[in-house]
């Protein structure tokens, strides 16, 4: 069997919105039957939160739309470049902080910006709603619903 297609999304603190876009890509992997050719994983630039458990709030507004929140906050490492096939920013700040760690250039091919994938969303970037109220949360939860729904079409296409 072939190694699966890996994808990492990279937030800051790996407790809000890397944490959704990965357990909302894993359902929509799951809908589509494709488990066993897609892996997901998620991670911050921060150490700030490593360990802990998305956000409470992230978890509400995810399990709303029928997403279970599952996973613990840990933090991007270089070899992380080697390992997936993609890597998913969620900011320009979360993208220059990845590219920062290679410093070779090698895989910045690899990198690219979660919102690059959506449909109906005209975001550059996923806002961060930690400071913010709930509507925050299920406006991140929307985005990155259109957003992943656009990558997974993408890699479908990439796994013929």
């Amino acid at each position: 069997m072939t190694e699966p297609y890996k994808l990492l999304f990279v937030c800051l603190g790996n407790i809000c919105r890397s944490p959704s876009a990965e357990n909302i890509m894993n359902h929509l992997i799951k809908e589509a039957g494709l488990e066993a050719q897609i892996y997901c994983d998620s991670a911050g630039t921060s150490g700030y939160h490593v360990g802990e458990k998305p956000d409470r709030r992230m978890t509400m507004a995810a399990n709303a739309r029928g997403i279970e929140m599952k996973g613990r906050s840990r933090q991007f490492d270089r070899y992380d470049l080697e390992e997936f096939d993609l890597v998913l920013a969620m900011d320009r700040s979360n993208y220059q902080g990845i590219v920062a760690l290679d410093t070779a250039g090698k895989y910045e091919h690899k990198v690219k910006m979660m919102c690059s994938y959506c449909r109906e969303h005209s975001d550059q970037e996923v806002p961060d709603p930690y400071y913010g109220g709930a509507d925050g949360f299920d406006y991140v939860i929307r985005l990155l619903m259109d957003a992943c729904e656009g990558l997974l079409e993408e890699v479908k296409g990439e796994l013929g």
